[in-house]
């Protein structure tokens, strides 16, 4: 659909993937399960070729944020609804697979107590009621997908029935990872105040340390960005995806053709914040931590960050914007930390001004430019 002012052009869903692109996921799934375990556990230290964990745990927080652009991207770029809110979504998936992890430390703690070492600190004496059953693999992973569910469905469906959209929209999601980011910091809500949970030990009984289990949380991770990849193309050629586009474009003249656009919006919305709730708590194991940091403002502005840069409305610029930023990010805060913002801020400037669609469409534009 198209109205009267500019709006972003939403490609082909019948484009999206060519035999080139299944190609490209095979060979990536190829790497990822594969060839970067066998670098990683078998080829020794010494050689060349060997893959480090610190390489293997960068790779794999990577991917985890690659995915949380993808469903940004869901809600941004084709259904045109800027959050500014979904580091709180990434971050309860991490907290609530984290609780499991945390329960799996046993005596293995500092205090060597069944409760955790920051509950012993505190003179806990027992675990809060919402701790009940975190002990179990199984629930703490339904928890991952049922906490930023119900967050998402309960917030958007009071702001979209109210019809709140544009900046108001962006700003009261702001709001709302504010005030989770300020609840998780206090010590008394039973998640660890400022230092968050850390120190983990075990998954399904396995050490997190051991260089088997950290290839299997990078596969999974792998494998995982590449079904959030195949689910977004799926929504995309589907009546759906038409009608999120559409309200992207002009909800008013969707409206008028007949569709209800609350329930679209309410379902890409709350899909959006189970997929980041899932890529949190993948995060989490590889990463070591979380803590209320990952549910500042500062975090969510620099996931738009990510799919703007990349390229908003497009299937794979997500996924190169958070995979360029994030590694210019590793490597200015390792060696010049104090200029890390200043590079941000201007990488922003510069790909709006000269890039507006994105890193994504340098091939297309060089291709234009040959003569």
């Amino acid at each position: 659909m198209t109205s009267g002012s500019q709006v972003l052009v939403s490609p082909s869903p019948q484009s999206l993937f060519g035999p080139k692109g299944w190609a490209a996921l095979g060979a990536f799934a190829l790497v990822a399960v594969v060839v970067v375990p066998v670098l990683f556990m078998v080829v020794p230290a010494d050689s060349p070729f060997h893959l480090s964990a610190y390489f293997v745990t960068l790779v794999g927080k990577m991917m985890c944020y690659c995915v949380v652009a993808l469903a940004m991207n869901l809600i941004w770029g084709y259904t045109g609804i800027l959050s500014l809110g979904h580091g709180v979504f990434f971050a309860l998936g991490g907290y609530a697979f984290g609780m499991y992890l945390m329960r799996m430390i046993g005596h293995e703690g500092q205090y060597q107590s069944d409760l955790p070492d920051f509950m012993v600190f505190l003179d806990w004496k027992s675990y809060p009621w919402y701790w009940s059953f975190t002990e179990h693999f199984w629930y703490s992973a339904l928890l991952v997908v049922l906490a930023p569910a119900i967050l998402a469905f309960v917030f958007g469906f009071f702001a979209f029935r109210s019809r709140i959209k544009g900046v108001y929209f962006s700003i009261i999601t702001q709001a709302l990872t504010f005030a989770f980011m300020l609840l998780f910091f206090r010590n008394d809500t039973g998640f660890g105040g400022n230092n968050g949970f850390t120190d983990f030990k075990r998954i399904l009984g396995f050490r997190i340390a051991e260089p088997g289990t950290r290839a299997v949380l990078f596969a999974l991770t792998a494998l995982y960005l590449m079904a959030t990849l195949i689910l977004s193309r799926a929504i995309l050629r589907s009546k759906v995806g038409r009608v999120l586009t559409a309200i992207r474009d002009s909800e008013n003249r969707l409206m008028f053709s007949g569709y209800n656009p609350l329930w679209y919006k309410l379902f890409i919305w709350t899909l959006s914040a189970v997929l980041c709730g899932i890529a949190g708590a993948l995060y989490v194991p590889q990463v070591g931590i979380i803590n209320p940091g990952e549910m500042s403002p500062a975090n969510s502005i620099e996931i738009a960050i990510w799919v703007a840069v990349g390229g908003r409305g497009t299937l794979l610029g997500p996924v190169l914007g958070a995979g360029l930023i994030n590694g210019a990010k590793s490597f200015f805060t390792q060696s010049f930390p104090e200029y890390w913002l200043f590079f941000l801020g201007l990488l922003f400037i510069l790909v709006t001004l000269f890039l507006p669609k994105g890193v994504v469409s340098i091939p297309a534009m060089l291709k234009r430019a040959k003569p």
